[in-house]
C-alpha cells in the first residue's frame, strides 16, 4: 500500500474523482480500481485540485483496510440498505444501554 497527497493542475474548473483516479493510476503505473481518492480541495477559479490517494497492491488489501463507505462510493461493494424504521429502532435500543453493551445491542438479530 502506498499513500500520497498530490496536486493536479488543469485548465478546467475541477476534475471528477474518476478522472483523478485514472491520472493517479497512470502516474504510479497501476490500475484505477486500486486507487482510492478522497479529501479534495479545489482552488477558487479552478486550475488546481489537491487531495489524498491511497494505492493498494490488490483489491483484497483494499477491501481489508479501506472504510466501507469509500468502497461503496467506488462501486467495489454494495452499500447495505436497512429500512429507516429499523435504523431508528436500533438507535433507540442502543440509547438504553451503556458502554460496550451497545455493540451487543447493535449486532443483535431477531430470533
Amino acid at each position: 500500500m502506498s499513500d500520497s497527497s498530490f496536486t493536479i493542475r488543469t485548465h478546467r474548473a475541477s476534475l471528477s474523482k474518476k478522472e483523478i483516479r485514472e491520472k493517479v493510476a497512470q502516474l504510479y503505473k497501476t490500475t484505477p480500481d486500486l486507487v482510492f481518492c478522497f479529501g479534495f480541495n479545489t482552488n477558487f477559479g479552478g486550475g488546481k485540485s489537491s487531495g489524498f490517494a491511497l494505492i493498494y497492491d490488490t483489491l483484497d488489501f483494499a477491501k481489508k483496510f479501506e472504510p466501507r463507505y469509500r468502497l461503496a462510493r467506488q462501486g467495489v461493494v454494495e452499500p447495505k440498505k436497512t429500512a429507516r424504521k429499523q435504523r431508528k429502532e436500533r438507535k433507540n435500543r442502543m440509547k438504553k444501554v451503556r458502554g460496550t453493551k451497545k455493540a451487543a445491542v447493535k449486532d443483535a438479530k431477531k430470533k
